[in-house]
This record gives structure tokens, C-alpha cells and sequence, in this order.
């Protein structure tokens, strides 16, 4: 999907005040990363490594895992796309609603599809799945499966498991670690640095699994897929993580006072959320209409969520902002239901 996804304020003509559409809080100070980066900038006259070694290792180190289980890669998109590659014409279940670049990879790359709602059963012709596909958190509801339940789904060997955790870090739920997807053998799990650093622009994830999974994504990968700049800002924050702090347990709590206020408008419905971003249902119109409105009159834009697998029109998803942004949402809504 080219076309679709948040964060796509290049469409509108009217300032942006405030991005709810992106899962991503922007409110950080990357002050520290760009002044490094900017001194770094002569790294653009030469080809960066043919694979991120110098950045793999250093990611290893820190996760204590060895440097062969780890693969950055330009983004947790491009992950997606090598892994359907990799394991091409497979029979895959995704778990909807959820992020569609799974889908699109595995269609690309001749996969056997089935949408499930849930991890368990079969393909409709009774055979079973190769791999199965799970966002955890889940984009764009919020969800959180149980580290427990995640331990006893992978103790089945015969599949291969694609965990996205692209958005671990904002959620206070335990999930599945780095250690434990490497020792598992059977475990694809992915990373962002572009969410927790707020810097979708510089495309950098990385994917952790067991040193014979990540060789055979290494086989099918193009060289130079990451560019010098990234990889120079992955070995930074890999060297300084508390770069753009985020008070996680402030954000959350603000998450779920936005989720309250929100229940509490006529004809607006909000789903349970374990982290910053929540999946929110206009009864009265739809998400499409509220989203033109809301960027027209206040310069605030969302997520039309009604392009995910299994919902309707009235589906928009959010991402909490500051406090202030969020009571600006709030009160817009409020004018749009009365209009």
C-alpha cells in the first residue's frame, strides 16, 4: 500500500498543528542526534558498508546476543519485504485487523494467504500454516498478546513466526525478548528505532532471530541497503539510548484519559489500548469526513482506519500527543459531532 498509511500531511495545503496520524510521539528533542549527524555528514561521499556490520554488532552487544542474529534493515518495512522474500511462496496467516505491509509483502512474493483472527487452526484446506504473522503491539488496536501466550504459541516448531514489535517500547506490558526470539529458533522478531526515535524519515529497523533464520534473509537482501546517515544516527543511539527521552508511564496515563474523554462523546467509540495509540469508531459519518473536517478547521490530522483489513468507514486510529494537542483534539470532535 503506496498509499494510505498516516502521517500523510503532504497532501494538505493548511499548516499542521498537531500529527495524531502517525504512531509515532513527536514531541522529542533529537537536538543531540542531529548535532551528531550533521558532523558526520561526509559519510554521504562513500558508499556505506555493503551490509550494516559495524551497527549489527553493536546491537547484538547491547541485547547480548551474537552479531550473526541480528539484520538492520532501512526501516521495519523493508524487514517485512525480505522476510515474505525469503521465505517465498509460503503458506502465511496474518492476524487482522493489523498493519497491511504484511499482506502486500506476502502477495508480492507469492505467499498463500489466509486472514485469521487468531493464532490457532488451520488453513481452509486443512493444511497448516508455514508462518504466521502477528503485530505485538498490534497496529492499529492496541493490543497486547501476553509475553505467556507468545512463550507457548512458538513451542510449535513446525511454523515460523513473524513478531513485530516495532512498537515495543510503548507499551508497559512484558513481551517476548531478544533472547529468548534468538534462542527460540523459530522466531522472526522486528524492530524500529524510527518509532521510538521519532525519525521516520531515516528508515532504520532491525530484525533479531536465530543466526540460521538471519542467513537466510542475508541471502536474498541487496547490498547498500542502508544508507551512511542511518546507520551512523542506529550506532549513536545504540551508544546513547536515553537520546530524545519519552516519560513512557506519563504517556500512558495520558493515553488512556484521551481514551476516556473520547468514550464519553455521543456516537464516538474507543477499543482498548495497552500503549499510546488507540483505534477509535465515529458512528455518525465517517472517519474519512471527520478526518477532511478536523484538518480543514483546526490543522489537526488522524488515521483513516478504514482501509484495514475487517473494518468499516467509521474506523480512524490516534496516536496521544501532548496533553494540550490532545484537549485541542478533543474539543474538535466535540464540534464536529454538533455541527
Amino acid at each position: 500500500m503506496i498509499v494510505g498509511h498516516g502521517d500523510d500531511l503532504w497532501k494538505f495545503v493548511r499548516p499542521i498543528v498537531a500529527n495524531f496520524s502517525s504512531n509515532v510521539f513527536s514531541r522529542v528533542d533529537l537536538t543531540p542526534l542531529k548535532q551528531h549527524l550533521a558532523s558526520r555528514l561526509d559519510v554521504i561521499s562513500n558508499y556505506p558498508e555493503p551490509e550494516p556490520y559495524t551497527l549489527e554488532a553493536a546491537i547484538a552487544s547491547r541485547l547480548c546476543i551474537p552479531a550473526e542474529a541480528v539484520c538492520v534493515t532501512s526501516g521495519a518495512t523493508e524487514a517485512i519485504y525480505l522476510i515474505a522474500q525469503a521465505f517465498l511462496g509460503s503458506r502465511s496467516a496474518i492476524v487482522q485487523p493489523t498493519f497491511s505491509e504484511y499482506k502486500d509483502a506476502c502477495r508480492l512474493h507469492e505467499h498463500i494467504l489466509t486472514d485469521a483472527s487468531s493464532i490457532s487452526g488451520q488453513a481452509p484446506d486443512g493444511r497448516p500454516y508455514d508462518m504466521i504473522w502477528l503485530c505485538n503491539p498490534n497496529n492499529p488496536t492496541g493490543s497486547v498478546m501476553a509475553a505467556g501466550k507468545v512463550r507457548e504459541m512458538v513451542l510449535d516448531k513446525r511454523k515460523t513466526f513473524v513478531i513485530d514489535q516495532s512498537y515495543g517500547f510503548f507499551t508497559g506490558e512484558p513481551l517476548m525478548t531478544a533472547a529468548e526470539a534468538v534462542a527460540t529458533g523459530n522466531v522472526l522478531q522486528l524492530h524500529s528505532m524510527t518509532k521510538r526515535y521519532a525519525m521516520p524519515g531515516l528508515r532504520l529497523g532491525y530484525i533479531v532471530g536465530s543466526p540460521q533464520l538471519m542467513e537466510r534473509l542475508r541471502n536474498v537482501r541487496m547490498p547498500w541497503i542502508v544508507n551512511a546517515l542511518a546507520i551512523e544516527a542506529g550506532l549513536y543511539l545504540t551508544e546513547h539510548p536515553d537520546t530524545a527521552p519519552i516519560d513512557k508511564p506519563a504517556l500512558l496515563a495520558e493515553a488512556q484519559r484521551l481514551r476516556a474523554e473520547l468514550n464519553g462523546l455521543p456516537a464516538i467509540e474507543v477499543r482498548p489500548t495497552s500503549t499510546h495509540f488507540m483505534l477509535c469508531e465515529i458512528k455518525t459519518g465517517t472517519a474519512a469526513d471527520l478526518k477532511d473536517w478536523l484538518m480543514e478547521h483546526h490543522g489537526l490530522l488522524i488515521r483513516d482506519a478504514s482501509n484495514f483489513e475487517g473494518l468499516g468507514q467509521g474506523h480512524f486510529r490516534i496516536a496521544t500527543q501532548t496533553r494540550e494537542e490532545n484537549d485541542l483534539l478533543i474539543s474538535a470532535i466535540k464540534e464536529f459531532m454538533q455541527k
